[in-house]
């Protein structure tokens, strides 16, 4: 199965080592991973602060960039559900009008590509430790991610996961919510990360490292004893 990776600006710019360990995971399962090096970022940041006119132009880019039959795949709940439900709203009687619609039905999160596409659940990877699973607000409401990540990390060797209170719940960083509205962004983070503790883990893992960059950045900062694991990660491990 031939698939284009899909990078977001803040993995290839923050946590590439995320990137990498998809290429390793996906290839594992036979798959052909491909990396368009002209791409850019889908579009989301321009057009969650009102810049719908810029924000067009870049996602018309990404539609062109990612044209062809191939999946395409991203360590990205927030940016594959942008595309997969908002470019069809910017886009609309546009030159890629009938693009937009079969791109939205070839772009997958990493998980749930793994689970309903590639219907792969166990890579066989090891990690010793307790976790507990953060489920992000676009995984779980853009892209209707549940299950699929659950699935993944109960196959993992050595590893024990623990549902925290209020799992649903938002991180509290939303992009720029996190600027505009520190003071709620750091308190929603503190009930989180309390939450993650409660279970007595030692990971705190999630398909979205936006959410996790946040959380982290809260948790260095409070100097507490909790790492956070991309999922990609997390199957990479151990082998």
């Amino acid at each position: 199965m031939n698939i284009q990776l899909f990078i977001p600006c803040f993995v290839d710019q923050l946590y590439p080592q995320t990137a990498f360990n998809m290429i390793k995971v996906l290839e594992k399962t036979g798959c052909t991973v491909t990396y368009n090096t002209k791409q850019t970022c889908c579009g989301q940041p321009a057009f969650n602060a009102g810049f719908w006119d810029e924000a067009r132009t870049v996602c018309m880019k990404f539609v062109k960039d990612f044209e062809g039959s191939d999946y395409v795949v991203a360590p990205s709940a927030s940016c594959a559900g942008f595309v997969r439900n908002y470019y069809s709203r910017l886009l609309d009687n546009s030159s890629v009008h009938n693009d937009v619609k079969y791109l939205s039905k070839r772009i997958f999160e990493f998980s749930e590509f793994m689970v309903n596409v590639l219907q792969i659940e166990n890579v066989g990877a090891t990690l010793n430790g307790k976790a507990t699973y953060h489920d992000s607000c676009a995984g779980l409401r853009e892209c209707r991610i549940k299950e699929e990540p659950r699935k993944l990390l109960s196959q993992v060797n050595g590893l024990e996961m623990t549902e925290m209170n209020d799992v649903e719940s938002c991180c509290g960083f939303g992009g720029t919510f996190a600027v505009k509205f520190e003071p709620i962004s750091i308190a929603m983070a503190d009930q989180k990360v309390e939450n993650a503790l409660a279970t007595g883990a030692e990971y705190l893992i999630s398909t979205d490292l936006s959410c996790l960059m946040h959380l982290d950045g809260y948790i260095k900062n409070k100097g507490l004893q909790l790492k956070t694991m991309h999922i990609a990660d997390v199957l990479a491990s151990g082998w």
